[in-house]
């Protein structure tokens, strides 16, 4: 793939937009599993799940400026919505996080606190499946990789 193979990809959290680029390939969790995009992808709207979400970029900074060899994001999503439109592709979240914010102690907390989540009612048993997916997803990402 060469620089014209590349479309906008944005990040955006209700907080702040967390990244923009120019990406070859980005792979994101979609509520019934992972899905991925390349330039010239039909149009899709798509609820989001928790899971990672990577972004592989020509560019090594990740800006819009220049080009060079590919750089992987990786960044924790939680839920959202995704959309493709016009080689655009927006991920709207509650929560994206890069490796190096997730705390592993709290994240390990976290899995504990939801492992012990009485369950109720079906809606008790989804918060307590959810709560234990981003719990797993963040330790993932918080472990240094070898």
């Amino acid at each position: 793939m060469d620089a014209t193979d590349t479309f906008q990809c944005s990040v955006i959290t209700p907080e702040r937009i967390v990244l923009e680029c120019d990406a070859k390939f980005v792979a994101f969790p979609a509520h019934d599993g992972e899905m991925g995009a390349l330039k010239n992808r039909a149009p899709l709207v798509c609820k989001l799940g928790i899971g990672i979400l990577r972004i592989e970029t020509a560019d090594p900074s990740g800006d819009r400026e220049g080009a060079g060899d590919a750089k992987q994001h990786v960044l924790f999503v939680d839920g959202g919505f995704a959309q493709i439109v016009e080689n655009r592709l927006t991920i709207l979240t509650q929560q994206a996080r890069k490796p190096d914010e997730i705390d592993a102690a709290k994240a390990d907390q976290a899995l504990v606190e939801a492992r012990a989540m009485k369950i109720t009612d079906d809606a008790s048993s989804d918060a307590r499946s959810n709560a234990i997916q981003r719990a797993r997803v963040q330790l993932k990402l918080a472990q240094p990789t070898s």
